[in-house]
């Protein structure tokens, strides 16, 4: 879904530059400081490692939100009013822009959402959001799980990036 990206009140900001993609990676909420440790650099990392795997380059950003704001985005955009695990919001547009540097598009994740899940599902909540995230950027590529075919290729992907590095299967 292409929307207008939202102008999230910042806490923290990292940004990285990493295999020609450009990250922005803004902490909006202190809860994301003690489910992961420097989550913002894992965020760059597991984005610059699927960048350099699909041989894309370009920027995107990333919110680090509370459940509130990621509840306010889906209800927003998506006609939603529940918070969920990740948001991707395509760029505007796909094509080269200035300078040939492609925006791909926003992610957004809920730390309360990620932090149950990862709990009931008995994983590291690192490993967790290195999957959430990973999901979300190859949504903004263009991969979707609408059918069953797109789903298992999706997957497919998703396991072999995380494999590659040092995360399990997170089906």
């Amino acid at each position: 879904m292409t929307a207008t990206r939202p102008a999230p009140a910042l806490r923290a900001s990292k940004t990285s530059k990493m295999s020609e993609l450009t990250i922005d990676v803004l902490v909006e909420d202190e809860a994301w400081t003690a489910l992961v440790s420097d989550a913002a650099s894992l965020v760059a990392q597991v984005l610059s490692h699927a960048a350099e795997a699909e041989a894309v380059c370009g920027v995107v950003t990333v919110l680090l939100a509370d459940d509130a704001a990621v509840q306010g985005l889906n209800a927003r955009f998506r006609g939603q009013d529940k918070p969920t695990n990740v948001l991707s919001f395509p760029g505007p547009d796909l094509g080269a822009g200035a300078a040939g540097a492609v925006f791909w598009g926003d992610i957004a994740l809920a730390s309360g959402v990620l932090a149950r899940e990862a709990e009931a599902g008995a994983k590291p909540a690192s490993a967790h959001l290195a999957h959430l995230v990973l999901h979300g950027f190859l949504h903004l590529l263009g991969y979707d799980h609408e059918t069953e075919a797109q789903a298992a290729a999706m997957e497919t992907l998703e396991t072999k990036l995380l494999a590659e590095m040092g995360y399990p299967d997170p089906y």
